[in-house]
């Protein structure tokens, strides 16, 4: 029987980027973190100078504590300010007043050279840049953490836009997200009261979120299965991709000219058909999201063109989330459940999905979800606000402590950006009036006799797997058995902690004993007169140096 690996903080890392981790301590130290800073053992990784320079935040103290955050990460540059994005996915784990202060997180990334972009699109496609396109613009339309966009147009006459991407931004977001991983191990270490925040898995989860984002292949592969998906629906234009001309730093797509979400209004073809537009965008997602089990990730509005004849078109494909089929269906579950005032069984689905990060009073958890539910039970569509809905639902689980599958809080906030953008389209437009209706479609859909039998042909195919492994695994069991192979691994948490220490003050007990013949032999030996002193001597003063920096460094741990 085992249990979950144990984050154990390296310091090495810290030492192999001594200059990074001491910007990073300066930064929050100069943010009015000190503190934090000292809890965690970074003031040690600052350089004289930098410690000298470094103020204790006390000029900040006007700020909020979410603000002081906000200017901290934008001070670390891109690979933070990205974090500070995807913490602002995760009420369910961050403080509301922090999380609303994220979102207000700003890239402060001036363009790199156009010289530059033109190497990089030459190196990775292994031709001149006038062998790619027949023109290039050499100054950028948009500059990001992650890259920058070029217009551009191919031989054959398309106008496309080009994605590149930064120079060395690979190298730096494996720095920083390696330095990361040993603060989040530290601080989950070190400060008990930070665990409700589940540092190690933030950063592991953010990990997988900014490789997706810096591989412009997979944009290029998730833009091609988008298309695919949504080729018979004429609602939703997907870019046509150019793979002839991607690779892992470049991405060369269709250029789209449409409106923006707000100029709907304004445009008299499109006037007309606001409430279809928004109705439309909300199918479109549901459909992505519900029935595709991939949906768009961040659909803010600057990520929609409404096109001339009204079909919608995304942009930006680098956050995309997924669902399995069971996470689906128990999404649906719960908004159905709600909406019949059934909060038995949708109290039940949410703790089935979420993880408590501790022990769940049911009886309280049980009021307030009636409670919650109770709120909304009996509303009329067009007052059901699902904003709210799920920002109080996000609350309630933050209240009890139970923590979000992260696909789920990207879902989450990629449907209250999705009201945004269709009240922006249409004032008028409520989102629960297109959810409510599908998801009662989806639930009937269930009992169709085709979806029964389909579901009954898995299962069984399912058990049978099983059912014929069972006997082999059987088997080996007993064979190892038989061989005395078989054993149990047993790991007792907190046991790296210990170790740890016994390994530090064992080393400590050593070089000190060595420090002490050292001293002891050198001693003897200047006092004998004898011809070595070109030896001992050196020898002598060496060993001293050593036994003050062991005293300072256990004076230092303030564990004497």
């Amino acid at each position: 029987m085992g249990s979950p690996v144990e984050a154990t903080p390296t310091p090495l890392r810290f030492l192999k980027n001594l200059r990074r981790t001491g910007e990073i301590a300066a930064v929050f130290i100069n943010h009015g973190f000190g503190d934090l800073v000292d809890r965690i053992g970074l003031t040690k990784y600052l350089n004289w100078g930098r410690r000298k320079l470094s103020k204790d935040g006390t000029e900040k103290t006007a700020l909020t504590r979410g603000e002081r955050i906000r200017l901290a990460l934008e001070t670390l540059g891109p690979t933070f300010v990205k974090f500070g994005q995807v913490l602002s996915t995760r009420p369910d784990l961050i403080p509301a007043d922090i999380v609303c202060e994220l979102r207000n997180l700003q890239e402060h990334v001036p363009a790199f050279p156009d010289k530059v972009a033109v190497e990089t699109i030459e190196r990775a496609l292994k031709k001149p840049i006038d062998e790619c396109f027949a023109y290039f613009e050499t100054k950028c339309l948009a500059s990001g953490s992650l890259g920058q966009v070029h217009a551009a147009r191919l031989h054959d006459g398309s106008n496309v836009v080009v994605k590149v991407r930064r120079p060395r931004v690979v190298q730096e977001v494996d720095r920083d997200v390696a330095l990361m991983h040993e603060l989040a191990a530290v601080i989950q270490k070190r400060i008990p009261e930070a665990e409700v925040f589940d540092p190690v898995n933030l950063v592991r989860n953010f990990e997988r979120t900014i490789n997706r984002e810096l591989n412009f292949l997979r944009e290029a592969r998730t833009i091609d299965e988008f298309r695919r998906m949504f080729e018979n629906d004429a609602s939703l234009y997907v870019p046509l991709v150019f793979s002839d001309f991607c690779s892992e730093d470049v991405l060369v797509m269709e250029r789209i000219d449409g409106y923006r979400v707000d100029d709907v209004a304004t445009i008299p073809p499109l006037a007309q058909r606001q409430k279809q537009i928004a109705r439309n965008g909300a199918r479109i997602f549901m459909k992505q999201a519900f029935e595709f089990g991939v949906f768009h990730g961040d659909p803010h509005p600057g990520n929609f063109r409404i096109q001339c004849d009204g079909s919608i078109c995304l942009l930006d494909y680098g956050m995309v989330g997924t669902l399995e089929e069971k996470m689906r269906e128990q999404i649906v579950d719960i908004f159905v459940a709600i909406a019949n005032n059934d909060y038995r069984k949708s109290s039940r689905t949410v703790l089935r999905i979420g993880q408590p990060l501790s022990t769940v009073d049911e009886r309280q958890f049980m009021a307030d979800y009636r409670d919650f539910v109770d709120s909304y039970y009996g509303l009329p569509l067009e007052k059901f606000d699902v904003s709210r809905l799920l920002t109080d639902f996000v609350t309630l689980l933050a209240t009890h402590r139970i923590r979000c599958p992260s696909d789920l809080m990207l879902l989450i906030r990629a449907l209250i950006h999705l009201d945004a953008v269709g009240r922006t389209i249409a004032p008028g437009f409520n989102l629960a009036e297109e959810m409510i209706p599908y998801f009662k479609r989806l639930l009937r859909d269930r009992y169709r006799p085709g979806y029964l039998w389909d579901r009954l042909r898995q299962e069984a195919g399912e058990f049978a797997r099983i059912a014929h492994e069972i006997p082999m695994e059987t088997a080996d069991l007993l064979k190892k058995f038989n061989r005395n192979e078989l054993g149990f691994n047993f790991q007792l948490t907190g046991m790296n902690h210990m170790i740890t220490e016994l390994d530090r003050s064992s080393n400590r007990i050593v070089v000190g004993l060595i420090i002490a013949a050292s001293i002891l032999s050198s001693s003897i030996l200047i006092r004998s007169g004898s011809t070595a002193d070109w030896f001992s001597i050196p020898i002598y003063i060496l060993s001293i140096l050593l036994g003050v920096w062991l005293i300072y460094g256990i004076f230092r741990s303030g564990r004497l």
